[in-house]
């Protein structure tokens, strides 16, 4: 049984690995389609009314696919295993197809989700398809369903540590004795399949374990200036879009998914009017700031955090199929850089990119409950012990000041979504 299950993970590994980087190729094909080109060049010559027409089909269609198929919608690893368990759950090949399908037009529209879910879910049901394959026992549903959504985290973000950490503390952290080397195993293989196509977040400005201590003072600054941010983030997403769910839309539920795919539409679209560079995943965003030498002007920054907030939280209710892992680290990458921008000012003597790679960290750790990945990410995409220490530090005091007035929880799920899983 043991040689079973190796090589049952070390396909998943591989599979997950060409799927995934299959999937990130297709988006950047599709993307480039669409808009006729490169989307940050050709944006502005395309007409308005073709930028609104454009997210506003496309969610339509995403909609549609998820009427037809649920399981298509993004949902919480841990769930999804459960789920299969209690046998409340399939996955069927069609779902994995259609759930690439609605991704793809997510995002390549300009919503801004991010690859990672679709890619955790991905690997997730290859996982389980080789599980029904092999006969394996169904007590170890969970565990390879963690190995598949560590190795599609492993292939989409080009970082194999930040994909085993991911599935430690989502779903196999009861697991991790006994079968962490499973996890390690297919992470690597997709990790070593995706790295020959797809380019990783690298921190190019790393001083490796060079500590310099003047920054420690100002890093404390930086924490209730991150915790403004994410306080704005979680007020507009669950006190204002959620009462607009639940309170405006009571009477209008049956048309509850397709209001919200008008509004994502017309956000998306004037997002994309305003400023190209806010919409999409924000991988672009988070590669571009922590490696930028250039200065870049306050007022710029801080309207693509708006604008990206406001587009994040609508993208979600609209239901876009992707995940908030890069558009969460976008938004703090755009936050540590403003605070950077912002002390340069008073003439401290700092680099705002670093700011940048700790905002990119700590505001995803923070807000999706994953202080460990946080961490691990910093590591993989920094090697610098400036960054690592000071997101070790900032993630865990923001997250108890956010905590102090928002119950942050890793899924969270509306009114809609309940009374669609009871029905």
């Amino acid at each position: 049984m043991i040689l079973k299950l190796i090589i049952a993970v070390m396909l998943t590994g591989l599979i997950s690995g060409f799927f995934i980087t299959m999937y990130e190729l297709l988006i950047t094909f599709v993307t480039h389609f669409l808009f006729m080109g490169d989307p940050f060049k050709t944006v502005a010559t395309l007409p308005t009314w073709y930028l609104y027409f454009l997210p506003t089909v496309a969610i339509f269609i995403v909609n549609y696919l998820i009427s037809k198929d649920t399981n298509i919608r993004e949902y919480a690893i841990s769930e999804i295993a459960d789920s299969i368990v209690e046998n409340k759950m399939i996955l069927k090949l069609k779902t994995l197809f259609l759930k690439i399908i609605a991704s793809t037009l997510s995002l390549s529209t300009g919503f801004m989700v991010g690859t990672e879910g679709p890619s955790a879910g991905i690997g997730a049901m290859i996982a389980y398809h080789l599980h029904k394959l092999f006969k394996l026992p169904s007590i170890l549903i969970k565990m390879i369903i963690s190995v598949g959504a560590s190795s599609g985290i492993a292939a989409i973000f080009v970082s194999p540590l930040t994909g085993i950490a991911f599935a430690i503390e989502h779903i196999a952290y009861q697991f991790i004795k006994q079968y962490v080397g499973y996890l390690i195993l297919a992470s690597v293989i997709a990790f070593a399949l995706s790295v020959q196509f797809l380019e990783p977040i690298v921190f190019r400005h790393s001083l490796g374990r060079s500590f310099n201590s003047e920054y420690i003072l100002i890093n404390f600054m930086f924490i209730p200036f991150i915790t403004f941010f994410i306080y704005f983030y979680l007020f507009f997403k669950k006190r204002l879009l959620h009462f607009i769910d639940l309170e405006i839309f009571k009477s209008l539920f049956k048309y509850r998914n397709y209001i919200f795919a008008l509004i994502g539409g017309s956000v998306v679209g004037t997002i994309l009017l305003i400023e190209p560079h806010a919409a999409f995943s924000g991988k672009a965003i988070v590669m571009n700031l922590i490696n930028q030498e250039t200065h870049i002007s306050l007022w710029f920054i801080f309207m693509i955090i708006i604008l990206r907030i406001i587009g994040t939280t609508v993208s979600i209710y609209a239901n876009a199929v992707g995940g908030l892992f890069l558009p969460l680290m976008s938004i703090g990458a755009l936050v540590g850089y403003g605070f950077g921008e912002l002390v340069f000012y008073f003439h401290i003597p700092i680099e705002p990119f670093y700011f940048a790679a700790i905002g990119a960290s700590v505001f995803m750790g923070v807000i999706m409950k994953l202080p460990l990945t946080a961490m691990v990410l910093a590591v993989e995409t920094t090697f610098d012990y400036n960054v690592i220490v000071a997101t070790g530090v900032s993630v865990v005091l923001v997250e108890y000041l956010s905590s102090l007035y928002f119950n942050i929880r890793k899924k969270y799920v509306t009114k809609a979504d309940k009374i669609e899983k009871v029905s």
